[in-house]
């Protein structure tokens, strides 16, 4: 069974982007468009690993972050936090951390970049024989 990997971005050429390179890599993608958006999937559907944008309309990324890791029922879900607010990277950097993200990324990045990070975090059995 492949890990669920949830997209979370309000830029649907985000999910474009990265969601055929993530697939191709061996994992199934999910996809929501914003932070309320992702606490309905991850209910439903308790993916693997999150990627989660920090700017977003509504809910914004670093709250939900905060959500899940406070909630003994997905605490326990790597997130990776991709933002392209980064005047001052290290702030950002920490500021995640802080909440509870297990991989920052600044945007922009190659897809073979963040399909690294998920595999760092959540990697594929090799019997799978998966195609990267």
């Amino acid at each position: 069974m492949k890990p669920k990997v949830l997209l979370v971005d309000d830029d649907p050429l985000m999910h474009v982007l990265y969601k055929k390179h993530l697939e191709d890599g061996g994992y199934e993608m999910l996809t929501a468009k914003d932070g309320t958006d992702a606490l309905t999937i991850i209910g439903r559907d308790a993916p693997s690993l999150i990627i989660m944008d920090i700017i977003m309309p509504g809910m914004d990324g670093l709250s939900v972050v905060r959500k899940l890791k406070k909630d003994d029922a997905t605490k326990h879900i790597p997130v990776v936090v991709v933002t392209s607010s980064v005047g001052v990277v290290a702030a950002t950097r920490r500021e995640c951390e802080n909440a509870g993200a297990e991989g920052f990324l600044p945007k922009p990045f190659n897809a073979r970049r963040l399909l690294d990070e998920v595999r760092r975090l959540i990697p594929i059995d090799p019997s799978d024989n998966v195609a990267s």
